[in-house]
């Protein structure tokens, strides 16, 4: 199983590497991040698959814990949430998310392995379930063709997040009617693309204020694509709930 790692105190993510790679479930850690930004850039990037479970710590700096988990969207990738008795209610509002499970701190090495070796029998069965059903000929050809052509665009916004989005030409690109490709990408991701988009140019934001504070607010709004930086600076509010100047002071 491939696991990611998000908590913002050190001794806790050596501490549970550790004990993870001790574990004899064929445990690999591909990623141990402080904060669920960091966390979340190494996720962005993974394909379907790639990785089996998230372990995160509620409250951490720059994206916590139920911001992360918010933005994860692939529903194969189980979450278990780290919290501290102070934080009980987080952790039931967290379970409304999605999540799988939630560990007290500090955490039981046993309770960890039962509920990690439960999630590695269930994805077992699941791949088998998965094996006995692929020979329904072209359905799976067809949904597998569908799956690529939305990896697809998913990577195109996210390396194009800063052009002018022309859903014509990425349809043509991809090989599918605009309006197909629509539909097919809100049924698969829950999302428009349009939000998606939104989604991505937020996020490069955040990390162009935070890592190059001397950008001025349009430099930025004109590297994620909004030639409007009055704009940008309204849409940046709405979806981070603060300016991007206030977002920016909190890091320097």
């Amino acid at each position: 199983m491939n696991i990611i790692i998000a908590d913002d105190e050190e001794f806790i993510r050596l501490g549970l590497h550790k004990i993870l790679t001790n574990m004899d479930l064929d445990i690999t850690v591909i990623g141990s991040y402080s904060n669920g930004m960091d966390a979340w850039a190494h996720i962005s990037k993974l394909s379907e698959g790639e990785l089996d479970v998230l372990i995160t710590d509620i409250k951490m700096p720059m994206m916590d814990g139920l911001k992360l988990i918010e933005h994860i969207r692939d529903k194969s990738i189980a979450t278990i949430v780290l919290s501290g008795f102070s934080e009980f209610e987080y952790a039931r509002k967290a379970l409304r998310f999605g999540v799988r499970d939630y560990l007290l701190k500090p955490i039981d090495k046993t309770n960890l392995y039962d509920l990690l070796a439960r999630l590695k029998q269930e994805r077992n069965e699941l791949k088998l379930e998965n094996a006995e059903t692929a020979g329904s000929g072209q359905d799976s050809i067809s949904q597998e063709k569908e799956h690529h052509v939305i990896e697809q665009m998913k990577s195109i916004l996210e390396q194009e997040y800063d052009k002018n989005f022309e859903m014509e030409r990425i349809a043509d690109t991809v090989g599918m009617s605009a309006n197909y490709l629509s539909r097919l990408f809100k049924q698969e991701t829950g999302m428009t693309l349009t939000d998606y988009l939104i989604d991505i140019r937020i996020e490069k934001a955040k990390l162009y204020l935070t890592d190059h504070p001397h950008l001025k607010n349009y430099e930025i709004s004109q590297l994620v694509g909004y030639s409007d930086p009055v704009y940008f600076n309204k849409l940046f509010k709405k979806m981070v709930g603060e300016t991007p100047k206030d977002y920016k002071g909190k890091y320097r």
